[in-house]
This record gives structure tokens, C-alpha cells and sequence, in this order.
């Protein structure tokens, strides 16, 4: 899928955990459910760190796009490196490791860890990059018209008023995991959940997708998922634009109101 679908679908996706997280007794606090959405919503597009032509390259100018250089060919190297008889050979890496539980797993773990030791500065840290990646991705339109730097500015003051927000008693920072010293465990779960929406997103594509990589399949240990042939569509099709995208939103919509108690 394109970026504004992925994005679309990892903000639909956390709502969707909000509505039941409520349903079992444990829902968040409103600026868990907006940031992480938010957050979800940026690592959609993060996965594509693969590809020097995605949005995420562009996010962050020379530096986005350098490292999306590196991660293609970390991604490339793993791919030769760990591919059966049955896997193709192939140049580049774009869809890969980067498109993979193990990868979700471990940014997911990271930033928590990143978010725990580190303190405020590396909150805020966490909370810009996935706040610029979701402008780019929810506002693409708007972020293509405008200059990065706007971008940027954007990104660094919605990070700086949402950590404000939920640095208040009672406003989430300690959500799901309330003993001292674990405040801000949980930006790791969107995170995760973003990469793997994505990683779902791109199985339905005419490509499939390695979810399952390094568990071998057959005679390919990079064996791409998805549904049969029929369902798959292109990227970018009118199946992604006409009918996914409108429905993510309306997922979205009622997610969100089931977690925040408007509807049962």
C-alpha cells in the first residue's frame, strides 16, 4: 500500500485497540488514545525504511534518506545471507527484513527501552519523528505543499505539548504499567502495532509479505503472505483509494468512540 493508506490503518488500528482496551477494564486515558494513534500512525510508514522512494525518505531530508540507503542494503545483505533454494535472488531490499515480526518486535522493544532510560528528551525524541511521519502520512497533501522545516516545527511542537499533556497526574504516562519507573513502557505497543498494520497492509498487495521471516516455509524462508491471488490488488489501485481508505476511517471513527464511551 501507499503511505496515506498505511497511515490511515495504523490510526484506525490503535483506536481499535482503545476501544478494547475500554471493553476489558483497562481503557486509556484520552491523551494515550490520541498519541498513541498518533504514534501508530507514523509507524506505519516506518517499515519502508527499505525503499529510497518512500515517504519516509523524505521525512527527515538527507538524514531519512541516508538512512534509508543504509537500511537497504542492511536489508539486502540479510536477505542473501539467510535465503533458501526456494527464495529468488533479488537486488535491492525493499520488503524484507524490515517487513518482518522480528523487526516489529524489536523497534517496539527499543523504544520502550529508549523511552524508559532515556527521560523526557528521548519522549520527546520518540514522539517527533512519529508525529512528523504522521503528518506526512495523514496530512500528505498538505506536507507536500509545505516545506519541511514547517513540517519539522510542526512535529516538534505537537511532541512538546502532547508530552506535556501526558507528563499531568492521571494522563497517561504510566498507563498499563503502573510501577515506578516504568512511566512511558507503552510507546513501544504502537510502535509494534504500526510495523506489523503495515506488514499486513502490503501482504494484501499483487507482492505478498515476508510477516513470517525467519520461520522457514516450504523451500523459501522468505515466503511472502497474503491472500489468494484474486483478492490482491496493486498498490496505489482503486481498491486502496475507493474502498480501504474510506473504510480505515470509519474504523478509525468507531474505535475511537467506542474507547472514549460514546458508543457501546
Amino acid at each position: 500500500m501507499m503511505g496515506p493508506a498505511h497511515s490511515l490503518s495504523g490510526a484506525a488500528a490503535w483506536l481499535g485497540v482503545g476501544a478494547a482496551a475500554t471493553a476489558a477494564g483497562h481503557g486509556m486515558p484520552w491523551p494515550v488514545l490520541v498519541v498513541g494513534a498518533l504514534i501508530c500512525s507514523g509507524a506505519a510508514l516506518a517499515p519502508d525504511l527499505d525503499h529510497k522512494s518512500a515517504t519516509i525518505s523524505r521525512a527527515f531530508g538527507p538524514l531519512s534518506r541516508m538512512l534509508c540507503g543504509i537500511i537497504d542494503n542492511l536489508s539486502s545483505a540479510v536477505y542473501k545471507a539467510t535465503r533458501k533454494p526456494g527464495d529468488s535472488r533479488r537486488s535491492g531490499g525493499h520488503r524484507t527484513l524490515t517487513h518482518t515480526w522480528l523487526w516489529a518486535a524489536l523497534m517496539g522493544v527499543g523504544f520502550s527501552a529508549l523511552a524508559v532510560l532515556g527521560g523526557r528528551w528521548a519522549v520527546l525524541f520518540i514522539l517527533f519523528v512519529h508525529m512528523v511521519l504522521a503528518i506526512e502520512g495523514l496530512l500528505w497533501r498538505a506536507a507536500r505543499m509545505s516545506s519541511d522545516i514547517l513540517v519539522w516545527l510542526l512535529g516538534a511542537a505537537a511532541a512538546w505539548i502532547l508530552a506535556g499533556v501526558l507528563d499531568q497526574p492521571g494522563k497517561g504516562s504510566d498507563w498499563l504499567f503502573a510501577e515506578p519507573g516504568q512511566e512511558y513502557l507503552w510507546l513501544g505497543l504502537p510502535i509494534v502495532l504500526g510495523s506489523l498494520v503495515h506488514c499486513v497492509g502490503d501482504a494484501l498487495t499483487v507482492s505478498g509479505c515476508p510477516i513470517l521471516w525467519p520461520v522457514p516455509i516450504g523451500r523459501k524462508r522468505w515466503y511472502p503472505l497474503g491472500p489468494p491471488e484474486f483478492m490482491r490488488f496493486r498498490a496505489g489501485s482503486w481498491v486502496e483509494l475507493k474502498v480501504l481508505s474510506p473504510a480505515f476511517m470509519l474504523l478509525g471513527a468507531a474505535g475511537g468512540l467506542s474507547a472514549m464511551g460514546v458508543i457501546g
